[in-house]
Formats: C-alpha cells, structure tokens, sequence
C-alpha cells in the first residue's frame, strides 16, 4: 500500500527539483494532455518552465516520433496550466501505472481539470477526417485498467463511478468556444484499443456496433485514472483518417501526421479558448 503514491511523490519532488516555483508561485489548474499535432501548442503559450520527462526521477519516456517528451507550465489567458508536450503510451511497452503516471502526477502539481487530445480513426462514416470530436463517453474495456491491483486511498476510492467521466459542464465550455471560432464540432465515444497495430475492418464493425465514434490508442485509460483522483475531464479527438473497412485505403501513420499537422491551426485554438473559459 502507497507504493503508487510514493512513486508520485519522488517524481513531483523531481519536478520541484528542476522548476522550484512549483511548489511556491505556480500552481496549474488544467491540465493538458496535447496528442499528435497539437505540441506546437506549448511554444505558443506564456510559458514560466519546463521540465523535461529524462530529468525526472523513475518518469516514463515517450518513444513515439514528433514527441518532444517534457512538461511545460505557462499560462493561456489567465489561465495556469500544464501541458504535457509528448505522451506515453502502453504500446510503447510501459505497464499502465506507467502510462497514467503523469495524469497523477499533475493532480499532484495542483491540476483540477484534465484536457485530453488525440488523434483518432473515424468509425462514423459521416465525421470525415480533418473533424474535430468533442468525446463525451468512452470505452475502455479492451486496454488493462490503471485502476487493477491493490487501491491506494490517497488517490481514490477502490470502486469510483463511471457515469459521467467527461464533465457536462466542460463539454458546454467547449461547444461555446466552438460556436465561437466557428468550427464544426461533432460529438461521439471514443474508445480505446492497445495498438500499434491498426484495428482489422471487423474490429472496427465491432465497435461500431457497441457504440464507439471514433478510435484510438491513448486518453481513455488516462481518463479512468483522473476521474478516479476526482478531476473534472474534457475532451476533443481530431479525425485524422477513417478506420480500417469504414475506408478501402490502407492505413499509414504518414497520413495520420500529415492530418493532425493540417488541422493544428483550428484544433489548437479551440483548445486555447476552450481553456480560457475554464477560468
């Protein structure tokens, strides 16, 4: 018991180390998580520091191209936040304590709300790639809980409810910025697969048919832990191609970048804005 916990404090401890203001003049109140395309993003806000993920203690480092792998801290408007520029995923070969390591570890800092991003295959024919999707559900049942083993109170309670993990209130946040800029937001359940390998087209006729929108490899289980630590958690997937049999082209990670590097522009000041009501 608290062996989690204490792995969370020795990397917070790491983080303070290397950006003391931490711990006496900075606190972030969202945090984000930016995925493919969007890591720009953390060059473009009044940033006071950075720590980068090889300079903390025991800390998992993102293998996947086009990651930077560190955390930046700054402000978006008034906004205190912390982004995460690089995410680790289980694919990569890192356990899921690992992958939702820096999820805690930004409760940790002082993070109230988690603000997810990623890039994601299309299951619904009719949200066509270079969309952005608000996820207001999940399905995480084919990637192993963060949440298995024995539970450490000091995060959460061994049993947490799961009816509204993508807070009401943030999605409202997010449509208004949406309707705002004037991008068309689609809305759907995203649901997580292992990887790397891309989905077969009669796993993606399966999802289909349980429920799912879009698809990828990452957020959902980073959502159970921080619903588990009682943040408040929002959303948005950019569709960066159609899945396999929704599609008759193979797919190539190429074509994912190339989307994801396309959209950036809109995606991010969606984000921007989205994160300035949160205030």
């Amino acid at each position: 018991m608290g062996k989690i916990y204490d792995r969370i404090e020795k990397c917070y401890d790491s983080v303070v180390g290397s950006f003391p203001k931490l711990s006496k003049e900075f606190v972030p109140k969202v945090a984000v998580i930016l995925g493919s395309g969007l890591g720009e993003l953390a060059d473009e806000i009044d940033s006071v520091g950075s720590v980068a993920y090889n300079d903390i203690e025991d800390f998992p480092v993102s293998t996947v191209s086009g990651h930077k792998g560190r955390f930046v801290f700054g402000y978006i408007g008034e906004v205190p936040v912390v982004l995460m520029q690089g995410r680790v995923h289980h694919y990569e070969g890192y356990s899921m304590e690992d992958v939702v390591l820096p999820v805690r570890l930004m409760k940790r800092m002082g993070a109230e709300f988690l603000f997810l991003t990623n890039a994601a295959g299309g299951i619904d024919p009719s949200i066509k790639p270079g969309s952005l999707m608000l996820i207001i559900d999940q399905i995480s049942t084919f990637v192993r809980s963060p949440l298995i083993g024995e539970n450490d109170e000091k995060l959460g309670v061994r049993f947490p409810d799961m009816s509204e993990v993508y807070d009401k209130d943030l999605r409202d946040v997010i449509r208004n910025a949406a309707s705002k800029l004037g991008i068309e937001l689609y809305e759907g359940v995203y649901i997580q697969f292992t990887g790397p390998q891309y989905e077969s087209p009669a796993e993606v006729r399966m999802a289909r048919m349980l429920g799912a929108s879009v698809v990828g490899m990452s957020t959902a289980c980073e959502a159970v832990a921080a619903n588990h630590m009682g943040m408040k958690i929002c959303g948005i997937s950019c569709i960066t191609n159609l899945a396999s049999g929704v599609s008759d082209k193979p797919l190539d990670h190429e074509e994912v970048k190339e989307t994801a590097d396309r959209v950036s522009k809109e995606f991010k000041e969606l984000v921007k804005l989205s994160v300035e009501g949160m205030a």
